[in-house]
């Protein structure tokens, strides 16, 4: 026999009392926490709509307060527009006569109108010959390879090349803006200067640039106490006298002094690196902080051919139509009586790459997104780069706006640099890179490119022997591929020898301050020693004589203390070691001057302000202590 079965226990009606009351309870309890997280997301959903709501006025208060400047910005850049308008309605009025215009050998008409910024090439189909898929402009490499069914299409191909760049946001570019120095409040004349009014004011500067710039007490421009003689506190009317002239001059050197701390902020402003990397919003979204658009945009444009002029009696007859030219759309959108793969292959596109524009590297092709306004590489394949001839070609799916782009960081980091004396008040700044080795001259307040190497070759530019202010010049050189100066996000692209911002542009101020009289040039050790030092070479330079060996000195600043180091360039390990007969100094001026002539000291001191500005503005763009 098997086992026996258990027997089933049977439940009370005690027991199913309590099982159904434990069931209404937990039930209960369900209900009332389903209760209290409906009424807690009531209250998250309110309190998130109060918060946007707030958001949204504060937006709108700003948009409001910044209106009248961005709209007077868009104007200054609409301007640019009326060119490329007259332009196209050139094009519209060169395809309604297009069969007058038809070249005699291919039976087809071509036109090119040129202008300073603005390149017009218009092709129209006339004679619709399928054998005919080369477009080539005349006296140009520039042209395009066409499928059969555009060949045998009613179209017009139109290539307006605009010399810049309109289409892409200010924005999206990311570049941090130029630290304006803040006005210095006047103080009125015969106003009381308390300690407590000159430390609120001067707190306003920043705290940062306190630090920067402590007030020294030789240089004190606070009235103390009992500073005047007896004898003069007896005779009222030299005591007023005398308070009026300190007055007066505190109220000067107070103005001096928050306008040198005003300078220091926004010095210390260029060096600064971003703390966190922008995003780009999608993979095939072009970054601009790693890109720069470099010869402008190429408007690649597909036209439905208009109605032709017709001689009627002696009279040109053409039919106007209201819409104007026409897109042709390639490929359509229906496809359905074609095999795409083969009936709308890629149409193959070669531009002549801006003559004013180098490129290092073979570059970047993006076509423009008007949706999600932003520049892509999609859509673009066989790229084909020559530069002797200075001509690229690929394939392109869409037509549409077409830029070139090359590595903001191509020239990063530095191979080494100099910084010598000319004349008074004239430098030289040589920097050298892996491709290009770039010379600047500094004069008074101006700046020139001076000469342009590549693989150790001249490199003619359009923009040698012109001088220009120190930002027109920086902006000039970016434009044209010669870009040897980092933003406030190149540390993210470029491996650099990062050194304390407030250490760096010290440094750079007081080497501005001695350019006049002596050189100074890129150290080994400087990657060496920590980010809270900067190393460099020095000479004394009074003549523009040239020597194989010359006499450099190595020297070590951290801001606050400048001293001469015991190694030399070519030793075999770095060392702080302080140099023999040789001392530590605050300044970098009082370090040179141990051991420097008189004649150099002088010219120091004769030095213009407009030309030492303009060094530490170029010294400070370029960072060449931590970007070499």
């Amino acid at each position: 026999m098997g086992p026996k079965e258990k027997k089933k226990k049977k439940i009370t009606k005690a027991e199913q009392l309590k099982q159904l009351q434990e069931e209404e309870e937990k039930r209960l309890k369900e209900e009332e926490e389903a209760r209290l997280k409906s009424e807690k997301e009531e209250q998250e959903r309110l309190e998130k709509q109060r918060i946007e709501k707030e958001k949204w006025q504060q937006l709108e208060k700003k948009d409001l307060q910044r209106r009248p400047e961005e709209l007077e910005e868009l104007y200054s850049l609409e301007e640019c527009f009326p060119k490329a308008e007259k332009l196209k309605q050139d094009t519209r009025s060169l395809s309604q006569q297009a069969s007058t215009l038809a070249d005699l050998d291919t039976g087809n008409m071509e036109k090119i109108i040129q202008d300073e910024n603005v390149t017009l090439y218009v092709w129209a189909n006339l004679k619709k010959n399928p054998r005919y898929k080369s477009v080539k402009f005349s006296n140009t490499q520039i042209g395009f390879e066409i499928p059969k069914i555009l060949a045998t299409s009613d179209v017009a191909l139109r290539l307006l090349h605009t010399h810049y760049d309109h289409i892409t946001p200010l924005h999206a570019v990311r570049a941090p803006l130029v630290p304006l120095v803040p006005l210095v409040p006047c103080v009125p004349a015969g106003a009381e200067l308390s300690k407590r009014e000159v430390k609120s004011t001067t707190e306003a500067v920043g705290q940062e640039d306190q630090e920067v710039y402590k007030p020294q007490e030789r240089g004190s421009v606070f009235i103390q106490e009992g500073e005047i003689k007896a004898e003069e506190q007896n005779d009222p009317e030299v005591q007023m006298t005398s308070v009026k002239k300190e007055s007066k001059a505190t109220e000067v050197e107070l103005e001096m002094k928050l306008l040198s701390e005003s300078v220091a902020e926004a010095q210390l402003d260029l060096i600064k690196n971003a703390p966190e990397k922008p995003e780009v919003s999608e993979n095939k979204e072009v970054d601009l902080c790693q890109f720069t658009i470099l010869g402008g945009v190429y408007h690649l444009d597909i036209l439905e051919l208009p109605p032709q002029c017709k001689p009627v009696k002696g009279w040109m007859m053409v039919e106007i139509l209201k819409e104007g030219l026409q897109k042709f759309t390639y490929p359509p959108e229906i496809t359905e009586d074609f095999d795409t793969e083969n009936a709308f292959p890629p149409i193959e596109v070669t531009l002549q790459v801006h003559e004013k524009v180098t490129f290092f590297e073979e570059p970047v092709v993006a076509r423009w997104n008007a949706q999600g306004k932003y520049w892509q590489t999609d859509g673009i394949s066989g790229v084909y780069y020559t530069p002797e001839e200075r001509l690229i070609s690929f394939s392109l799916e869409t037509f549409g706006p077409i830029t070139l782009m090359q590595d903001t960081h191509i020239n990063m980091p530095y191979q080494s640099w100099e910084l010598r004396p000319l004349d008074e008040n004239k430098v030289l700044l040589t920097v050298t890179t892996v491709f290009t080795e770039i010379q600047i001259q500094i004069q008074e307040n101006l700046c020139m490119l001076s000469s342009v190497k590549i693989k150790d070759k001249e490199h003619s530019s359009a923009l040698e022997g012109k001088w220009m202010t120190p930002i027109p010049f920086i902006s000039a050189l970016k434009e044209t591929g010669l870009n040897i100066f980092p933003t406030a996000y190149s540390h993210f692209y470029v491996v650099i020898n990062n050194k304390v911002p407030l250490v760096e542009m010290k440094a750079y101020r007081q080497m501005a301050l001695l350019s006049s009289a002596f050189a100074f040039g890129w150290s080994k050790w400087n990657t060496l020693c920590n980010s809270t030092n900067v190393v460099f070479k020095v000479r004394e330079h009074l003549s523009d004589e040239h020597t194989e060996t010359p006499n450099w000195e190595l020297y070590m600043f951290s801001g606050d203390r400048a001293w001469r180091l015991k190694i030399e360039e070519e030793s075999e390990s770095f060392s702080e070691a302080l140099g023999e007969k040789t001392e530590f100094h605050s300044t970098l001026f009082h370090m040179v001057k141990d051991f420097a002539s008189k004649e150099a000291i002088e010219k120091v001191r004769r030095s213009s302000c407009q030309f030492i500005d303009s060094v530490c503005y170029l010294l400070l763009s370029t960072r060449v202590l931590s970007y070499s």
